[in-house]
């Protein structure tokens, strides 16, 4: 499942019609530039905020832009925007990423630009893989008495197979042929990433760091930790780790998550359990079957689900959506052409 969609996602001619998205530079934490793009229909239920995984950018995540339409779609505007280091952002800033530290307060720094915009609450924060990881930050953020955006305008957080204990599931990869073979591929994007981010901003990143990092380990431990603080990189995966605070999660909170995900050690899916069983605030969707962010729904699938799309998992983040938004609806002005 995890090969067949990363596949096809590759490949994917979406033949719906595209969003009239919006570009906008939001400040995130520390006024480092996000960039991003949104959409708000003209009758809407709240605004989704959203990003993806470990890496990519808006321009390659058709996954992504799937879900901003099916969104709106269903009355909800969304804002889409390529995380610390990726993409256009990473174009405009060296900052590197921090795997949720100060990407939880991008997300809030990001509603409350969206808010700016015309974007209106409740605020909904989604993510998958990394990107989930980040949106439980951001619900972790949310809900501190620092948080820039009151309580009342935060919906809630999606994580669909977020990354919950970077240190297990690596060492877990590495001890699998399978595993050591995605870990290479992601090691390969990633070094392009910083070979990018070098480009733009040869004065702040270490171009010997970059040849020097030959795995996600080495990566963290050559370009990331070093800014953060952290001695270790372990220190650093564990500090990070979104199962140390999921039992203090005080928002609605939806995580799908497969039993069959061949990125993840699977002794997290029992801490998983345990923690959420613990907390009624969060929704846990555990699949036997699903890959790393695949879902893809076959026509018996389809059939199954009463669903005549082939993308399960969005499908699924969008009826909890509505099952916990409020039932007003805001008619919005479309003079300028914002709206979709």
């Amino acid at each position: 499942m995890t090969l067949y969609t990363a596949g096809l996602s590759r490949h994917l001619e979406v033949k719906l019609p595209r969003l009239a998205y919006q570009e906008y530079v939001f400040s995130g934490a520390g006024g480092v530039p996000i960039f991003g793009q949104w959409v708000v229909p003209r009758q809407t239920k709240g605004t989704i905020i959203a990003t993806y995984g470990i890496t990519g950018s808006l321009a390659d995540q058709k996954y992504l832009h799937l879900l901003a339409y099916w969104a709106v779609q269903r009355g909800y505007g969304v804002v889409l925007f390529d995380w610390r280091a990726h993409g256009r952002t990473g174009q405009l800033s060296p900052a590197l990423p921090s795997d949720g530290i100060q990407e939880g307060q991008d997300f809030l720094a990001v509603a409350v630009g969206a808010q700016r915009l015309g974007c209106p609450p409740p605020y909904w924060f989604m993510g998958y893989s990394l990107g989930g990881q980040l949106a439980l930050w951001a619900g972790w953020a949310a809900v501190d008495a620092a948080s820039p955006l009151p309580r009342e305008q935060v919906g809630g957080v999606i994580a669909v197979c977020p990354n919950l204990d970077a240190g297990r599931s690596l060492a877990y990869l590495m001890a699998h042929p399978w595993g050591r073979y995605l870990e290479r591929a992601i090691t390969r994007e990633l070094q392009k990433l910083a070979h990018q981010l070098y480009l733009a901003h040869p004065q702040e990143i270490d171009g010997a760091a970059i040849a020097r990092a030959h795995s996600i380990w080495t990566f963290d431990q050559e370009l990331v930790i070093p800014r953060l603080g952290f001695a270790t990189v372990q220190d650093y995966y564990a500090a990070t780790s979104p199962l140390r605070f999921l039992g203090e999660l005080t928002l609605p909170t939806l995580i799908l998550y497969a039993e069959d995900d061949p990125l993840f050690d699977p002794t997290i899916i029992l801490d998983l359990v345990q923690l959420t069983a613990q907390n009624a605030w969060i929704d846990l969707v555990l699949t036997k079957y699903g890959g790393h962010v695949g879902y893809y729904s076959s026509r018996a699938g389809q059939q199954l689900a009463a669903d005549p799309d082939r993308w399960w998992a969005w499908h699924r983040v969008l009826d909890w959506i509505d099952g916990h938004s409020p039932p007003t609806v805001r008619q919005l002005p479309c003079p300028d052409g914002h709206h979709y």
